[in-house]
C-alpha cells in the first residue's frame, strides 16, 4: 500500500483519490482553498467515455443522479439555417448517454462520496514545494506545514505547481483566442426539447443552450478575443450583459432573449490548452488532468480526460510492481490519446474565433460539410474509448 499525496481537490484529484482507495492505497487530498467550489462555476457535459470509466468505481450513478441526459445536439448558423441534428457522443451498452451537470454539484457530490469512503481531505493546503526523498516525497505548503508520502500526484489544474516542480522549464498554457461566459435563465420557457444541446455559429459569437428537464435554460457563449486578457481585464468587465445582447441580437436565434432573462451572468474567463507538456513525471511525482493536458472546451472532453487519467493511474499503481515503473506505464498509456484530443479540441474551437471574412468562409464550408458528412465522425475516437478496469496492466 502506498500513501499518495494529491495536490488538488477538484474533479481529477477527487476521482484519483477514490480510484486509488479502491485499489488499496492511502490517498490524502490537499486542497488549496478552504473548501471546494460550492456554488461556483458553470456546467459541463460529461461524455460517455468518462461515464464508462466511472462505472467500476461506483460513481456513474452519482453523476446520473446529479445531471440530466443530453443525447443529441442540433447545430445551426446565425441566420437560422440548421446544419445538423446529431447524436451527442453515442451511448453505452446500457443506454447511458452524455450527462450535463453543474460543475459545483459534481464537485460536492464527489467530495462527499470521498469522505463517505474514508478518504482524508485537508483544506487550505496550497502546495509551495516538493522534493523526492530516499523513500518517497516530501511536500511543503504555504501555511508552513508539510506532508510525506510515497508519491505526489499533481491534480492542480492549468496553473499547476507540481508541473513546474517536476520541470521548471515546462511550457505555459497556450491561449485560445476566446472568452467564455454563461448562465441560467430560470424564468424563461422555450419550446425546445429538454436535453438537446443547441449550438449556433453566430455572426459574431458562438452560443449554446440546453433546456433542463425542469424548464430552465442553461447556456454558454464564446466571445472571440485576439489578445490574452489579464486577470485585471477580466475583473474589470462591467458591461458584459449589454455587450453579449448586442452581439447576439444580430442572429435569428433565441440567444439574446436567453441572456436578457438571465439574472446572473458568469464573469468571463479565458480559454487555454496545452498542445504538449514534455515532462509529466519523475520517479515519485506525476501530473494528471489539466495539469498535464488541458484541452479546449470545444473538445467536450476535459472532465472525461481527467477521469480516464485517474482510473488509468490507479490501475497502473495497482498492477505495476514499482512506483517509477507504474508512472512510466501510465504516461505510455495516456500521452498519445490526450494529445490527440487536445489537437481535436483546437480544431473544433478554431471555427468559433474568426473575423468577418473568415466567418463567410466558415459558414460556407460548414454548410457543405454537414450536407456531405464524412463516413467516420472525426470526433468518434474521443468518446468510443473504453478502459477495462478488471484487465491487468502489464
Amino acid at each position: 500500500m502506498a500513501k499518495v499525496l494529491i495536490a488538488g481537490g477538484g474533479i481529477a484529484g477527487t476521482i484519483t483519490a477514490i480510484a486509488l482507495h479502491e485499489t488499496g492505497h492511502e490517498p490524502v487530498i490537499h486542497e488549496a482553498y478552504d473548501r471546494t467550489a460550492e456554488g461556483v462555476g458553470a456546467f459541463l457535459t460529461l461524455a460517455v467515455n468518462g461515464l464508462d470509466a466511472l462505472a467500476p468505481l461506483g460513481l456513474k450513478s452519482l453523476v446520473n443522479e446529479l445531471g440530466f441526459d443530453t443525447p443529441r445536439i442540433k447545430m445551426r448558423l446565425g441566420d437560422g439555417r440548421e446544419l445538423a441534428d446529431l447524436a451527442l457522443g453515442g451511448q453505452l451498452e446500457d443506454g447511458t448517454v452524455s450527462q450535463t451537470v453543474r460543475r459545483s454539484d459534481l464537485y460536492i457530490g464527489l467530495r462527499d462520496e470521498a469522505v463517505r469512503r474514508g478518504i482524508e481531505i485537508r483544506y487550505g493546503k496550497r502546495l509551495a514545494d516538493a522534493r523526492e526523498t530516499a523513500s518517497g516525497v516530501l511536500a511543503t505548503f504555504e501555511d508552513g506545514s508539510s506532508a510525506e508520502g510515497d508519491l505526489l500526484v499533481g491534480a492542480d489544474g492549468l496553473r499547476s505547481r507540481v508541473r513546474t516542480i517536476i520541470d521548471p522549464r515546462a511550457p505555459s498554457p497556450r491561449y485560445v483566442p476566446l472568452l467564455n461566459t454563461g448562465g441560467l435563465a430560470e424564468d424563461l420557457r422555450l419550446d425546445d426539447e429538454p436535453g438537446v444541446m443547441h449550438m449556433t455559429f453566430g455572426k459574431r459569437l458562438f452560443f449554446a443552450h440546453i433546456v433542463h428537464p425542469d424548464g430552465g435554460v442553461w447556456w454558454f457563449a464564446n466571445v472571440p478575443r485576439k489578445h490574452e486578457p489579464s486577470p485585471a481585464d477580466l475583473a474589470a468587465t462591467t458591461t458584459w450583459r449589454d455587450d453579449l445582447i448586442r452581439q447576439l441580437a444580430v442572429d435569428r436565434t433565441p440567444a439574446a432573449r436567453i441572456v436578457r432573462a438571465t439574472r446572473e451572468i458568469y464573469r468571463p474567463w479565458a480559454t487555454y490548452d496545452f498542445p504538449s507538456v514534455p515532462t509529466w513525471r519523475t520517479d515519485r511525482m506525476v501530473i494528471i488532468g489539466d495539469a498535464a493536458h488541458a484541452t479546449s472546451p470545444a473538445a467536450g472532453q476535459g472532465a472525461a480526460m481527467a477521469i480516464e487519467d485517474a482510473v488509468t493511474l490507479a490501475r497502473c499503481l495497482r498492477d505495476v510492481p514499482s512506483i517509477p515503473q507504474a508512472l512510466a506505464v501510465y504516461e505510455g498509456l495516456r500521452r498519445e490519446r490526450v494529445e490527440a484530443v487536445v489537437e481535436r479540441g483546437k480544431r473544433n474551437g478554431d471555427a468559433k474565433a474568426v473575423g468577418p471574412v473568415g466567418r463567410v468562409i466558415r459558414d460556407f464550408f460548414l454548410t457543405r460539410a454537414f450536407k456531405n458528412p464524412p463516413e467516420e465522425d472525426p470526433n468518434a475516437f474521443m468518446w468510443r474509448h473504453r478502459i477495462d478496469w478488471e484487465a491487468p496492466v502489464s
